[in-house]
């Protein structure tokens, strides 16, 4: 899929991000909508689509009663501590994070502990990916 979308939407490319976001959006359109696919039966993605019955609610109130304190996320993707603007993620934006701390602040989302700062580097220096592939040892 990636190889077909680099082919039809990127070749030439458009002449601004503009142009270049409705080709993306007429190739995922076509893809989803007119395109068959083998692995489906020779039926288009959007035909055979359902919306799950589930409902989002969004996240539980995060609390962390095993760090030093908890602190939220600015928009920019940076918190603030001790007059220290540590750089995090705008992913997380709008999160609050536990911090625990000794000589560096071990920072965590929700159960997943994501890096390591200290006040003077400023920057987080993440964990291995919790949410990656695992892959398993062929046996």
């Amino acid at each position: 899929m990636h190889l077909t979308l680099k082919k039809e939407a990127t070749r030439p490319p458009g002449f601004n991000s503009l142009q270049q976001q409705d080709r993306f959006d007429a190739f995922v359109r076509e893809f989803n909508v007119e395109r068959p696919h083998q692995a489906l039966d020779m039926k288009c993605p959007a035909g055979l689509y359902v919306a799950s019955t589930r409902r989002y609610d969004g996240l539980p109130e995060l609390n962390y009663p095993f760090h030093d304190r908890d602190v939220l996320v600015t928009a920019c993707g940076r918190l603030c501590l001790h007059r220290k603007r540590i750089n995090i993620s705008t992913v997380l934006a709008g999160q609050r994070l536990g911090i625990k701390g000794i000589d560096v602040w071990l920072v965590s989302f929700m159960h997943y502990d994501r890096g390591y700062f200290d006040l003077e580097q400023k920057t987080l220096q993440p964990l291995d990916n919790p949410f990656g592939t695992r892959l398993s040892p062929i046996s």
